[in-house]
This record gives C-alpha cells, sequence and structure tokens, in this order.
C-alpha cells in the first residue's frame, strides 16, 4: 500500500521525495503555456476543481493508511465528512486556512497569466520571510538578525529584478507595463496569504488545535473551485486544454501536497524550507525549455540575491530552530 511505505520514510528517503515534490509543483508554468483558448480564471477554476476531485479520492486512503498506523486517532465518534476527509467544520482556523489556500491557488495561477514564470515563482520564493514578518506583527514571534538581514537582502533582490524591468517597459513606448504590474500585484498575494496561514495554523496548534494541511488543501480548492466559476462563464477551454488542467490539478497539487505533509514528518523545517525553493530553480528551468520563456538577466540576478538571502537565513538558523515548535501535519495518537 503505497501510503503506508510512505509514513515509514527515512530521513534520506524524506528529502528525495520531497526533491520529487517540489519537481511536481514546479510544472504549472510550462504547462500553464500549453493552454490554447483557456481564459484567466476558467484555468483557475479547472485547475482548482481537479484537485478536489483528486483529494476526494486519495483522502480517505491516505487518513485510513493514518489510522492504521496510529498517525491519527481511530475515533468512531467522528463524523463521515471529518473522519473521511478531515473535515473539521466548527474550527474556525480551518476555514481560515482554508480561505488562505484557496487565495493562493486562486492568485497563483492568475498571475502566471499576466507575467513571466520566473517573476511569479521569485515573488512566491519570499513566503518564509513574509512569516517571519506576520508571525512577528500577529503573536509577537521574535525574528533573529539572521532574519531582518535576510529580509532586507530579498527585498533588494526583488527592487532589482522588477526596477531594471520597470526601466525597460517604460523606455520603450512598443511595451506595455499594465501585465508586469497586474502579474506582480496579484503574485504578491501568495506569499502573504500563506504567511496567514501559517501563523494561523501554527497559533491554533499552540493552543491545543491540531490542523492536518491537507484537507485544508481540499477546502481550498472547493473555495476556489466555487469563486472563480462564475468568472470562468463561458467556458472556452478546448479538450486539450482541460486535460492539461487536469493533470495541474492532479499531479501538481493533490500529490505533491500530500507528499511534503508526509516529509514534513520526517524533515526539519528548515529542511523543508530549502528543497521547497527547488520549485523556483525548476520552475524557471522548465519555462525555458519547455516553453522557450528565457529569463532576463535581471530576473537572474535579483532572483539569485534572494534565493541566496532565503538559503543563508535557512543554514544559518539550522541549529538554532533544531528545537523550536512546527506545524504538526496530522493530529497523532497519544502514547
Amino acid at each position: 500500500m503505497p501510503f503506508r511505505a510512505l509514513s515509514r520514510l527515512t530521513h534520506t528517503q524524506a528529502v528525495f521525495v520531497m526533491i520529487a515534490a517540489t519537481l511536481m509543483w514546479s510544472i504549472a508554468g510550462v504547462v500553464a503555456r500549453q493552454l490554447e483558448s483557456a481564459a484567466r480564471f476558467e484555468v483557475t477554476f479547472w485547475r482548482s476543481a481537479f484537485t478536489v476531485l483528486s483529494l476526494l479520492v486519495i483522502l480517505p486512503w491516505w487518513r485510513a493508511t493514518d489510522r492504521a498506523t496510529g498517525q491519527i486517532a481511530d475515533n468512531l465518534a467522528q463524523g463521515l465528512l471529518e473522519r473521511h476527509w478531515g473535515v473539521l467544520a466548527r474550527s474556525k482556523a480551518f476555514w481560515i486556512s482554508g480561505a488562505c489556500w484557496s487565495v493562493m491557488f486562486t492568485a497563483f495561477m492568475l498571475a502566471l497569466t499576466f507575467t513571466t514564470v520566473a517573476n511569479v515563482l521569485v515573488i512566491m520564493a519570499v513566503g518564509p520571510l513574509f512569516t517571519a514578518l506576520v508571525a512577528r506583527l500577529a503573536i509577537g514571534q521574535q525574528l533573529a538578525w539572521r532574519t531582518w538581514l535576510a529580509i532586507v537582502a530579498a527585498g533588494a533582490g526583488i527592487v532589482y529584478m522588477y526596477g531594471s524591468q520597470f526601466l525597460q517597459v517604460f523606455s520603450r513606448p512598443d511595451l506595455e507595463p499594465g501585465g508586469l504590474i497586474a502579474g506582480s500585484l496579484v503574485a504578491l498575494c501568495v506569499p502573504v496569504a500563506g504567511a496567514v496561514n501559517w501563523t494561523v495554523v501554527h497559533r491554533s496548534q499552540t493552543h491545543g488545535e491540531k490542523i492536518d494541511l491537507v484537507p485544508s488543501v481540499l477546502l481550498g480548492g472547493v473555495l476556489s473551485s466555487l469563486m472563480t466559476l462564475p468568472l470562468a462563464l463561458p467556458f472556452a477551454a478546448t479538450p486539450t486544454d482541460i486535460a492539461w488542467l487536469a493533470l495541474l490539478g492532479l499531479v501538481q497539487l493533490a500529490i505533491p501536497c500530500a507528499l511534503a505533509v508526509v516529509c514534513a514528518r520526517s524533515l526539519t523545517a528548515p529542511e523543508v524550507s530549502l528543497l521547497a525553493l527547488l520549485e523556483v530553480v525548476f520552475g524557471i528551468l522548465l519555462a525555458w525549455l519547455g516553453a522557450g520563456e528565457a529569463p532576463g538577466a535581471e530576473v537572474l540576478v535579483g532572483g539569485s540575491v534572494v534565493i541566496a538571502a532565503l538559503v543563508l537565513n535557512e543554514l544559518l538558523g539550522w541549529r538554532s530552530r533544531a528545537g523550536t515548535p512546527r506545524i504538526q501535519t496530522v493530529d497523532k495518537q497519544p502514547q
């Protein structure tokens, strides 16, 4: 049974599975460039809808395996939705987490329709730094000096990257700056929503409420589908488009999100953060090779500064963060 094997990953196996998850995440850009006629909100609707369908099948199988291996309690008093899909209907934090996922799902695909894959991925990469800032403001979590330096360095990298692009756009009357501005602002919603999501889940868990992250992804997909459906009509996607978007729903979202949660049981938070940065590298490379979307010099330089700041921040904090609490992926059975 695949999930039973995944529940017993060694550290090395978890590293390779996490790398596979980041590779699956990174296909969104190159696949989006293969679409023939699907419009902006329709792209988001179909991707979210297929994510929901995939998780409706995966989650009962997943949770049955977790109950069998003792990862979650086997509580027969749970309702149908909670037992099979992990839906915590009475949990405010669960609904907020789902809403954050829905914003991330919607904003990511919309941003790809406005600007380049590289621009979107580099903005998303600063998520850990946004999380640190939101946690500082919302729950008073102290920030180490290395994190403040990383925030300044990453900010400088993004200013350089976008400043250079804006100078090019405004110096050439044949180029339209609207797409770059809209895409950048929409992409910014992804790390902001991610930061709010982590902070809410972390705070709820420190108060004894365990939020299973994969069911939150399911709720996010449902909310994203409902929000974008009216804006997606009338549908214009070709059968080929729908096939590509079904691939994204299953392979780019449902499966890697589940794998990342499994890996988080065997890897430390800094390890997960560092490995997740591979999505930026893989995503830009795949868009370059698969769609001919070559990143400009300013993206390579500015993006490298951002990634270097994030990597150094995690490496410097590896030892100091080893004993700090981290998000629990499931409600484990008492020992």
